[in-house]
């Protein structure tokens, strides 16, 4: 079989992109919010990306080294995994390699799998990654948890007055967006072309772009919701509360809205990806009624950079 390969190269490969994680969503840790990463700054750089493709020019795989995140992220058709996920692991260890001087550089890069996915790991391990799940005080894993429909939401409301909870107000309000964001993950990684193409992307819905206000016109909370109509499945992505404010619980406030909000375009399934029990989050989400439905490891390569 002829197995061809290139870089990204227009907005219609991110579409091809997108449908094949969808596709085999069993596999996939990211497929209902890949609008949000697919429009993060790593792709100012088409080379950080690469596509796989069949004798019939269709997409079997791709990889993208996804700087802000610290992670490689990759999907693979099943039938294909066997033949290219070396590969994709040897193109992924080559690219960290080239922009090792450059701003897409990371000391360490991630790469998350399911527990249950052998094959991956067995792989992964002998291209030099190292499972974070017992390695002392550092120790890091995930899970991917969801929520059914059937359960109703819970309304919380701001515990103290002057609060409201509303929409984004679109491109005007990005900055205090941005800035909101910086401070909520302590990290710049967030920009203002990187939210932007979110509101531009087709998959963007403006109501679940939820953002709780205080009475002086701070953003205070934000709870951004993807939702894909044709599996009729939701996710949550991302979740953040300043500092100042958290006494008042809006992630919560944020949360329970984004939920409700997705409800009612009719997510049957709703999914959040977050780390372990250990995790504040985790108790959060543990709380909205989303239960684990699958353990997942994090590994990790370093990197020399200068």
């Amino acid at each position: 079989m002829a197995i061809t390969q290139r870089p990204f190269s227009t907005e219609q490969d991110k579409y091809l992109m997108s449908a094949l994680a969808r596709q085999y969503p069993e596999n996939n840790l990211h497929n209902v919010d890949l609008p949000y990463r697919f429009s993060s700054w790593a792709f100012d750089n088409p080379e950080n990306i690469n596509l796989w493709f069949d004798e019939n020019q269709q997409l079997v795989a791709w990889a993208a080294l996804q700087s802000p995140f610290w992670t490689i992220d990759y999907v693979c058709h099943p039938k294909q995994e066997s033949l290219l996920h070396r590969e994709i692991l040897s193109w992924a260890n080559q690219r960290a390699q080239i922009v090792r001087d450059t701003a897409y550089a990371r000391p360490a890069w991630f790469i998350m799998v399911f527990s249950e996915q052998n094959e991956r790991i067995r792989d992964l391990e002998d291209a030099g990654f190292k499972c974070q799940a017992d390695v002392g005080e550092d120790s890091w894993s995930k899970v991917l948890m969801c929520r059914s429909s059937q359960v109703p939401v819970h309304v919380y409301k701001p515990r103290s007055e002057g609060f409201s909870v509303r929409s984004l107000a679109g491109e005007k309000e990005v900055r205090k967006y941005v800035d909101l964001h910086q401070s909520v993950f302590e990290s710049k990684n967030m920009t203002i072309d990187w939210r932007m193409r979110t509101l531009q992307h087709p998959d963007y819905k403006p109501e679940l772009d939820i953002v709780v206000e205080t009475s002086n016109g701070t953003l205070a909370a934000f709870c951004i919701c993807w939702f894909d109509k044709n599996s009729m499945t939701g996710h949550v992505e991302p979740l953040g509360s300043h500092k100042d404010f958290r006494q008042y619980a809006l992630g919560r406030v944020a949360l329970s809205e984004g939920l409700r909000r997705l409800q009612s375009l009719g997510a049957q399934n709703i999914f959040v990806e977050t780390d372990n029990y250990r995790n504040t989050a985790f108790r959060l989400y543990e709380s909205f009624d989303f239960q684990v439905i699958q353990d997942v490891l994090v590994y990790r390569k370093d990197y020399v950079t200068y």
